[in-house]
């Protein structure tokens, strides 16, 4: 396979750990970007532009990033803390009126971000056209009783994410979260990243689809453990009934879906916007735009919930938005903060080293947290700094 692009001196291994995931863990088509100190030192891409294509992945091909758009959505709220217009420990109720029922009451606007608030799935799902309606979305969580105390422990919000974050930035804001997100994240940012991607943009994004993974490779595991894998499949657990809050599976190729604004799981970006995005929150981009202050940053890495995931059937740890270092995640380094997509993207920064990351697919794996592509990129990201 043909690996186009750059890498800085001494990011050799990045490029390496790129080919040998097509040649040994099945990939179509990707792309990985790394910034350090807000310089771009890696630029790759290879492979088809589409999962079932056969058209070439272009410098400026986007993809559906999945759940790591929840990292992006979680800026813009630690943004509206930043400025004074949203304060963390104050109950969403403040904000969201209707939100203060069933029990409810007292969840804190740090309980949404840390996926402590109790809401991970839906009574009666959504189909994907009413997923699509913010209205219907933000009143279908704030009638849902929670599953556990709000703030007492945590469990992933696959799929109500999108409307807990997205109604409340919509109430602070008086703004739809993706017009938001355009203008106040991505645009500062110079990031091509998108939360309802424009028609302007539909080009770009390729198609996306399930690919088969290998039992292992290079000695990286590449398939579920049993007791996920069993979780997944009971239609009872947490697990499944989360996932599926959006019933039926939405397709990722309707252009109706990739316009809509779903902050927990339909942004579209390329490698470079994912990582540029994340290096902004960090430190100034080639000289330009810092979006995250030193205490923000702080605020986005402090642990809030760490432990066994009543979703996940894992051990996770959350900052406010973030996935955090821990034994399933593919991160950098403690210090790390960032968020896969659930069996193939991942975009994160580290501070201490400087480095943020974006990593993109079109071919979707059964993994939610530790894609073995994203942790082997991951792991020549390490050696490149050694």
């Amino acid at each position: 396979m043909d690996v186009n692009g750059t890498v800085a001196e001494g990011f050799e291994p990045v490029r390496e750990a790129f080919a040998a995931n097509f040649a040994l863990l099945g990939e179509r088509g990707a792309a990985v970007a790394v910034y350090r100190d807000g310089h771009r030192v890696v630029d790759l891409w290879a492979g088809t532009a589409d999962v079932d294509g056969t058209a070439p992945w272009q410098p400026g091909t986007a993809q559906i990033v999945r759940s790591a758009t929840k990292g992006v959505a979680a800026a813009a709220l630690l943004l509206l803390h930043q400025r004074g217009e949203l304060d963390l420990d104050a109950p969403v109720g403040t904000y969201w009126p209707e939100y203060k029922t069933a029990g409810k009451e007292h969840t804190r606007v740090r309980d949404l971000l840390a996926h402590r608030a109790g809401v991970p799935v839906l009574d009666r799902p959504l189909t994907p056209a009413e997923a699509a309606d913010p209205d219907l979305g933000a009143a279908a969580v704030a009638a849902q009783a929670p599953v556990w105390e709000p703030g007492t422990d945590h469990g992933y919000h696959a799929q109500t994410y999108s409307w807990l974050t997205g109604e409340l930035l919509r109430r602070v804001t008086g703004r739809p979260v993706g017009e938001w997100i355009a203008q106040e994240v991505a645009g500062p940012a110079g990031a091509d990243l998108w939360l309802g991607l424009p028609q302007t943009q539909r080009g770009r994004a390729g198609r996306v689809g399930p690919v088969d993974a290998p039992e292992s490779a290079g000695g990286l595991k590449t398939r579920p453990k049993r007791a996920v894998a069993e979780a997944y499949a009971d239609p009872e657990s947490l697990t499944r009934r989360a996932f599926a809050a959006i019933t039926p599976l939405p397709d990722e190729n309707d252009p109706a879906y990739r316009a809509a604004a779903l902050p927990a799981s339909n942004g579209i970006a390329t490698a470079g916007g994912l990582a540029r995005f994340y290096a902004s929150l960090i430190g100034e981009v080639d000289g330009g735009t810092r979006l995250f202050t030193p205490e923000t940053v702080a605020l986005a890495r402090a642990e809030q919930s760490a432990g066994p995931d009543r979703v996940l059937v894992v051990g996770t740890r959350f900052g406010l938005g973030y996935m955090l270092h821990g034994a399933a995640s593919p991160l950098l380094s403690p210090g790390s903060f960032g968020h896969p997509g659930r069996g193939g993207a991942l975009g994160f920064a580290d501070p201490e080293s400087g480095i943020a990351f974006g990593y993109v697919t079109n071919g979707f794996r059964q993994s939610v947290t530790a894609d073995p592509r994203a942790q082997a990129l991951v792991r020549a990201v390490r050696t490149a700094l050694a």
